[in-house]
């Protein structure tokens, strides 16, 4: 099964990659460990999961502005999410994901924390501003 949805592509930049979703807002300052692409925050329905080579979709980011150098430091590692989606992207991840090369895309027709389960298939394309969804699994979601 296949979807395309149209978003508004904030960070340009092409990527193919696994999911990894969550509808809780995440913190990168605190919450994801920048050496390991490890979610640490204690709670988080990601705690214990990497980032790392994921598509990172969320509603939005939280806390610190100190979020964005974090993304950054994650990108010179070798530990950032290939790409992000979010519901709306507000500015601590949009200047993360210009200072890391890291593709957003944001406002789809639907919301992609409830579109996107972790493991589907994605390609997110926030040069045109569209993402394809390819699900192998059998679900209701749609």
């Amino acid at each position: 099964m296949e979807i395309k949805l149209r978003g508004r592509g904030l960070v340009r930049g092409i990527v193919e990659g696994e999911a990894l979703v969550s509808s809780q807002p995440i913190s990168f300052l605190g919450g994801v460990d920048p050496a390991t692409g490890i979610i640490k925050e204690r709670g988080h329905e990601l705690e214990g999961y990497t980032v790392t080579d994921k598509v990172l979709v969320f509603p939005h980011s939280k806390g610190s502005t100190v979020s964005s150098y974090v993304l950054f430091s994650m990108a010179r590692r070798g530990t950032k999410p290939l790409g992000i989606v979010n519901t709306v992207s507000d500015p601590i991840v949009a200047a993360g994901c210009v200072l890391g090369n890291i593709p957003l895309l944001d406002k789809l027709e639907i919301d992609p924390t409830k579109a996107i389960i972790t493991g589907d298939y994605l390609t997110l394309n926030a040069t045109e501003g569209f993402l394809v969804i390819r699900r192998s699994q059998i679900s209701n979601v749609w």
